[in-house]
């Protein structure tokens, strides 16, 4: 399955309330994306994203993911997890896309959770293939 990040024109109801997560012992506070709607307009249309915080997209299957920038006016990091919560997947500094077609950016393995931060910050903390990502708090109904 392709989710393409892309904006539309009708309103977007804003991301699920935020939890904290806990990657390669770096604490960040994340918004959810955990139904269709919020999954699509992700960071879209925003131009800052503090150091210590972050988006997690949350899927009700595991399978190949792949995200585009369109929209996405600041440069971030993504990150692939699988069912475990284990890092199977990164993109690194991933740019803003500038004019269409957008690049999409593929993982290179299935996953089920995808994190995305700051460009940088995977690099900033050490993150490497394999490490869990710990989830505190409650998901809620994943749609």
């Amino acid at each position: 399955m392709l989710l393409l990040l892309a904006g539309c024109s009708r309103s977007i109801p804003a991301p699920h309330a935020g939890i904290a997560v806990v990657l390669h012992g770096q604490r960040f506070s994340v918004e959810l994306a955990t139904d269709d709607a919020s999954r699509q307009h992700g960071l879209m249309m925003r131009t800052t994203l503090a150091p210590d915080h972050g988006m997690l997209f949350v899927f009700p299957y595991t399978a190949p993911q792949a995200f585009w920038m369109k929209n996405t006016l600041m440069p971030l990091d993504i990150l692939y997890f699988d069912t475990d919560r284990r890092l199977v997947s990164m993109q690194s500094g991933l740019p803003p896309c500038k004019a269409d077609p957008c690049a999409t950016y593929p993982s290179d393995a299935p996953a089920r959770y995808v994190l995305e931060l700051s460009a940088g910050t995977a690099q900033r903390i050490g993150a490497r293939h394999g490490d869990e990502l710990k989830i505190d708090g409650e998901i809620g109904a994943v749609r």
